[in-house]
């Protein structure tokens, strides 16, 4: 694994904490918990540093990074968080980089992950793998900061309730990563489950033939072999699961299908030409969370391009609200950095002014 490629990539907040749990080193955690105007990433993004240089996400195009790991070991250190404030608004723009043209103000929460941090992270990190949403709040504690961890879902209507305390610094609820179940292990499958799995979905794989079903072909993903009955059972699919039926094969896709409908998971993709479609849905309803045929109308041709599709329709189900309408349609519509779109690298509120604390 190229880990110096894979730390520069803007992963969620999940996956920052995911990582953290494997990684001995001491490590300063960065979290944006405030953006006026422009921003390469909002607020609830996170990034870790460390002392010999290394980096694991990012919260900017590269502008901030080098003050940031400046200011690393200081802070390892004296064990002290710390509040900075950046300024990338035109007339100051070079100062953070060769303008970069964010044109916005991001603060930047700097906490050492020793003590009371590393606590509050790690309970947060076992609820995570566990697949359970949950907030971490952070609170005004005297000269240093309070945390509490709680149960959640994102979206949790407690937050908005919290953030009217005087003392609370920053509330941010994080999902752990989609689970996305691939219903088939053909040759076409396999780029599909790279991308998706890069994009920070947990995969799991499922197929009735073991043959197709190895490691080697999908390396670090949770294999299932079986009928569908059986596939079905073993997984306990639920409403947060994101399923693709890709199997080829007419009357095992069927049988996966009407699960999948019983069950009403957040996506629901089926892979195929508009006349299989038409078999395999013939007297059964297509309710919105079905996207058949699956993936975005670029124009794909050849397992990759289809793969890339798919993943750019993954994306936007994800992006609920942001890249598809409340009914999970998709809405095609563009993402770039710097613009006003936001993106819910995990939900947050921030207490205007914190800079200042």
């Amino acid at each position: 694994m190229n880990r110096t490629k894979k730390g520069a990539a803007a992963l969620e907040a999940c996956e920052i904490v995911e990582y953290w749990m494997t990684d001995a080193a001491p490590a300063l955690l960065a979290t944006v918990i405030g953006v006026e105007g422009h921003a390469y990433r909002k607020p609830g993004a996170m990034m870790l540093l460390y002392a010999d240089g290394r980096k694991r996400g990012t919260i900017s195009p590269g502008c901030l990074e080098g003050d940031l790991l400046e200011r690393t070991s200081g802070l390892l250190a004296t064990g002290r968080c710390e509040m900075v404030r950046y300024n990338m608004k035109s007339e100051e723009d070079a100062v953070w980089g060769e303008a970069v043209g964010c044109g916005g103000i991001v603060d930047v929460l700097l906490e050492p992950l020793a003590g009371a941090a590393a606590d509050a992270l790690r309970e947060l990190g076992f609820r995570l793998r566990a697949g359970e949403g949950a907030s971490l709040l952070r609170y005004r504690h005297g000269d240093g900061i309070a945390y509490e961890v709680r149960a959640s879902q994102v979206g949790d209507a407690a937050l908005p309730r919290a953030a009217r305390s005087a003392r609370l610094l920053f509330a941010q609820s994080i999902a752990p990563r989609p689970r996305l179940l691939l219903f088939g292990a053909g040759y076409d499958a396999e780029p599909v489950a790279r991308i998706a799995s890069a994009l920070g979905f947990r995969v799991t794989v499922a197929d009735w033939r073991p043959g197709l079903l190895s490691g080697e072909r999908f390396p670090g993903m949770a294999l299932v072999c079986g009928s569908p009955a059986e596939i079905a059972l073993s997984l306990g699919i639920g409403p947060a699961d994101y399923a693709l039926v890709m199997g080829h094969q007419l009357q095992r896709d069927r049988a996966l299908i009407e699960t999948l409908l019983s069950v009403k998971p957040a996506y629901v993709g089926v892979i195929g030409s508009a006349r299989r479609i038409a078999h395999l849905f013939e007297g059964l309803p297509m309710p919105p969370f079905v996207h058949a045929p699956v993936g975005l109308p670029i124009g794909a041709e050849g397992p990759e391009e289809v793969a890339i599709s798919v993943a750019a329709e993954l994306v936007a189900i994800r992006r609920k609200g942001k890249g598809g309408d409340e009914d999970g349609r998709v809405k095609y519509r563009g993402y770039l950095p710097g613009g006003r779109t936001e993106r819910p690298d995990g939900q947050a509120e921030a207490v205007p002014g914190v800079c200042g604390w």
